[in-house]
């Protein structure tokens, strides 16, 4: 339900409602407590209406890859059908090159005997499936068009029964002020408002975070051959190049030709290829990707976005979390953003619901510090991969040059190792 109270009084309050904030949303609907999520987008386009629009381009220029475990939390969610039956792309290969040598990689889902090495998704399809299924639950207060303007920890006025059983003490609650005037009282605040986060600024939270001085181009392209349902990434000294294959429905697989590109380059090159014509643009662009699946032959409008790496030092305080983007903005090498971000919400979720099980305050430091165990280790290591990917990749050293294109090499020949490869990028 959408409302808009001067006052609300609720158990757990979500700010930001991106995939992430919606996702988290979704999750806590079915645990009985009182949940708010504020937004300050608005619904230009319901899901159902894009639902109907698929059969023809444009697509949304912002996409993700999801992995297997990304999927099955949507399908958790009741979501990921309704997703996948509107328009959604399997990729079942992954061809990795260095542009600077000679060294190459392919990853195939046969390798391990699965149907798909995950699927490209567009993200206003994910928020729009997500927020119609939010909109389905009667205990979730949905407000758009408004957004936190203060954090402040605020005192009950006497104990009270809490939701699960808890006792609430004189210190328990966070009072958010909205830009509309609305003044929200909450046991829990979760911060899904991404790498700029308001929340984490209020809060307090530490953070480590650098400009890697690069921009990212997006945009949706056709090319001349069919992408084969195959990814595609080169890796050149300026930053990463990938191609991810776009599905048309109605359209045989000959005919699938539209994908979705993410060019990252350093900042200067960026402004000057956001500033060519259509045609210059596609021309640079088939030659940065070696012509690959032929010359470029249609390019949709052009965005861009600045690279930063942040990681909160921590993620969660006393009755605050942070997840997803407002924990840790990661490069968008491998495109493993929205999927640290998923999986931070079933880890949030299954903590809340397993200390209400026990009748513990789930709003506690010591309550979500147990999330904070769980998934600080992996997106750090994410993180930490992906830095070195980036360094390896954007050296003129020789002797990296010679270890990264070798090092691909051998990969690609030793099954074991790849297949371990595979099941990571896949979550499993």
């Amino acid at each position: 339900m959408t409302e808009n109270n001067p006052n609300i009084d609720v158990d757990i309050a979500i700010a930001g409602g991106g995939p992430t904030g919606l996702a988290m949303a979704c999750a806590l609907a079915g645990t009985g407590l009182r949940i708010l999520l504020v937004d300050a987008g608005k619904e230009v386009i319901t899901f159902t209406e894009l639902a109907e629009q698929v059969a023809l381009p444009p697509f949304d220029p912002r996409v993700s890859a999801l992995t297997v475990t990304s999927q099955a939390l949507l399908d958790d969610l009741g979501v990921w059908e309704s997703i996948r039956a509107a328009r959604v792309c399997p990729y079942h290969e992954m061809h990795v090159w260095d542009g600077e040598g000679t060294g190459s990689i392919h990853f195939s889902a046969a390798e391990i005997h699965a149907d798909s090495l995950g699927y490209i998704v567009e993200n206003n399809l994910v928020s729009a499936a997500l927020l119609q299924q939010a909109r389905l639950s009667e205990n979730l207060t949905l407000v758009q068009e408004d957004k936190v303007a203060s954090v402040e920890r605020a005192l009950s006025e006497q104990p009270a029964e809490g939701a699960g059983g808890q006792n609430r003490k004189e210190s328990d609650l966070i009072s958010l002020t909205l830009e509309s005037g609305t003044v929200v009282s909450a046991r829990l605040l979760i911060g899904a408002d991404g790498g700029n986060s308001f929340v984490r600024e209020q809060a307090g939270f530490s953070i480590r975070e650098w400009d890697y001085g690069h921009q990212a181009i997006v945009t949706t392209v056709k090319t001349e051959k069919a992408h084969d349902y195959t990814a595609w990434q080169r890796f050149t000294r300026s930053g990463p190049l990938a191609f991810l294959p776009l599905h048309l429905p109605g359209q045989a697989p000959a005919d699938q030709c539209f994908s979705s590109i993410v060019w990252s380059c350093v900042t200067q090159e960026a402004e000057g290829l956001l500033a060519l014509e259509d045609e210059a643009f596609r021309r640079q662009l088939s030659e940065a990707f070696e012509y690959r699946l032929g010359n470029v032959v249609e390019s949709d409008r052009r965005y861009s976005f600045p690279l930063w790496q942040r990681h909160a030092t921590d993620y969660v305080q006393d009755q605050i979390a942070l997840i997803g983007d407002a924990a840790h903005t990661i490069h968008p090498l491998a495109g493993q953003g929205v999927n640290l971000g998923f999986a931070d919400v079933r880890v949030l979720s299954d903590v809340i619901t397993a200390a209400m099980a026990k009748g513990e305050d789930f709003a506690s430091h010591q309550v979500l510090s147990r999330y904070q165990r769980r998934r600080k280790g992996p997106n750090l290591g994410m993180m930490a991969a992906m830095e070195g990917f980036r360094h390896l990749f954007g050296s003129d050293n020789l002797a990296l040059k010679w270890l990264r294109n070798n090092g691909l090499k051998m990969t690609d020949k030793l099954p074991v190792v790849k297949q371990q490869l595979i099941r990571q990028a896949m979550g499993l």
